[in-house]
């Protein structure tokens, strides 16, 4: 397509655009492998975008798939690629058989009921006639825990794309928009979604040894090297209709029979416990019971006060209560935690400090926030509130508020309050988390930092929920401000290099 033709190119309606550019991608077919070849730096840097937020065997859709390279990069179990390019589409049969290829439009396309994991919209905006029904289009195709991933480009690169153009570095497109990433995020609201994380990669498109990573790892997540990226990356879900009115709706247990209960969830509260014998009655006696089903696991963790026993006796006091005790082999809160998660029954996983700084009946906000769908994971803030006296020391509360600033940074998400014990998501949504555990490595001693940097990851949407911090009325504090606030600078450093300098 000559300059003068793409000047010309102002479609009057759908069918016309379409015929457009079908003939120009059919046209393009034969000669994408050599200009990929030639660009290879930006399309490795695509692949390395989107593998971090796509897990390995999901089932992914990509829109607009050319010849599937993109997809194939990412291992789905189920892989379907979508492109209007029938050319293209017999190119991406031939490398990639495993997968699934459709020689159609997303506005024409009827998925027939299938939904996936993750949908791919990869440089596809700017050749769409209406944005807006296009992303219409794809909520027949989500789930409850589908995640839209799209990326654009910044409009700051226009004249340098057009004299790459010019020069012969890269082949004519057909652009028909140049959207913003705020014109993105808005047009997804009125199609009904909501955006949950939008970033800028890729400072650097052209594969240069060294120079090309440090770009776009070491400086592209950084102001004010962020404002010049090529690439706008917006993560967005459907926000979801409560969680019980779901299950009442489409659930099937075992024997095949609906599930009618308004409050299907069942929760399970995991409450690592150590030298604090003397809260555990409190705890029993004050914990509300939620949804359709209630279970309180203790994880004690070699105490030198009598708290096993009186976790023990606790559970042989209220038979009426579904209370279960273990005795922790390993050392510290997460092997606690993760211990308690694998014994849980139930769907929503809920952790419970036993000091009580966090009041148990609070929990039914929790519960709340995750069964409404408002939350996929709820962090609980102690900084909103006023605070006890003594219940959190005046260096302690600094720290806090310069780990809130930071981790919200690394997660793209507000986070007040990365310290507090009590945090609740989903068991399905966890044993994902764990099964990516190894991209961030054995580094967190508490699981807070687990939790949080693996919920960023999987794109969950993250809500704190404030709450009244109260002060101990039994043992003393397990936390040790400047041994752990080391150990925490130590996980910022952690998450820096693995949710921004990736």
């Amino acid at each position: 397509m000559t300059r003068q033709q793409r000047a010309q190119y102002r479609p009057a309606a759908l069918d016309e655009c379409l015929n457009t550019v079908r003939a120009y991608f059919d046209q393009f077919a034969d000669q994408r492998d050599k200009w990929r070849k030639r660009n290879f730096g930006y399309h490795r840097e695509l692949e390395r975008i989107y593998a971090y937020y796509v897990p390995k065997n999901s089932s992914v859709l990509e829109v607009g798939c050319a010849t599937g390279d993109l997809l194939a990069a990412m291992q789905p179990s189920h892989g379907v690629g979508l492109d209007i390019s029938s050319k293209m589409i017999e190119r991406a049969r031939e490398k990639y058989p495993q997968l699934e290829f459709i020689n159609e439009a997303l506005e024409k396309w009827v998925a027939g009921g299938q939904t996936f994991d993750y949908i791919i919209l990869s440089d596809v905006l700017g050749f769409v006639f209406d944005i807006l029904a296009l992303l219409k289009a794809l909520r027949p195709m989500c789930h409850a825990r589908t995640r839209v991933l799209i990326n654009i480009h910044s409009r700051l690169w226009q004249p340098a794309i057009s004299t790459a153009e010019a020069l012969g570095l890269k082949y004519r497109q057909p652009v028909l928009n140049w959207v913003a990433a705020e014109d993105v995020t808005n047009l997804l609201s009125l199609a009904g979604f909501e955006t949950i994380n939008a970033d800028s990669r890729i400072l650097f498109p052209k594969r240069i040894p060294l120079l090309t990573r440090f770009a776009n790892s070491w400086l592209a997540p950084f102001k004010p090297f962020k404002f010049f990226c090529l690439a706008n990356v917006i993560v967005a879900r459907l926000p979801q209709a409560p969680l019980e009115r779901r299950r009442n709706e489409r659930r099937k247990i075992d024997s095949g029979a609906e599930i009618h209960s308004r409050n299907a969830l069942t929760v399970s509260v995991i409450c690592p416990c150590r030298n604090e014998a003397g809260n555990i009655p409190h705890i029993v006696k004050r914990l509300p019971q939620m949804g359709n089903a209630t279970e309180l696991i203790f994880v004690e963790g070699n105490s030198k006060d009598d708290t096993y026993e009186a976790c023990l006796k606790a559970k042989e006091d209220n038979p009426e209560i579904d209370i279960s005790v273990y005795k922790q082999s390993g050392k510290g809160k997460k092997d606690a935690v993760w211990l308690g998660f694998s014994k849980a029954r139930y769907d929503v996983l809920m952790i419970l400090d036993a000091d009580i700084s966090v009041p148990p009946e609070d929990l039914a906000a929790f519960f709340d926030a995750i069964a409404s769908a408002r939350a996929e994971f709820v962090n609980g803030s102690r900084l909103v509130y006023p605070m006890e006296n003594k219940a959190m020391r005046f260096l302690n509360l600094i720290a806090n508020k310069f780990f809130s600033m930071a981790f919200s940074y690394l997660l793209g998400q507000n986070v007040k309050d990365t310290l507090c014990g009590t945090k609740v998501l989903l068991k399905k949504d966890f044993e994902k988390l764990l099964a990516n555990s190894s991209y961030f490595g054995e580094f967190d001693p508490f699981g807070d930092f687990d939790l949080l940097f693996g919920a960023s990851k999987l794109g969950l949407k993250i809500v704190d929920l404030p709450i009244r911090y109260r002060e101990r009325i039994y043992g003393e504090t397990q936390i040790s401000r400047f041994r752990h606030g080391w150990m925490l600078l130590k996980m910022c450093v952690v998450g820096l290099r693995r949710l921004k300098m990736r």
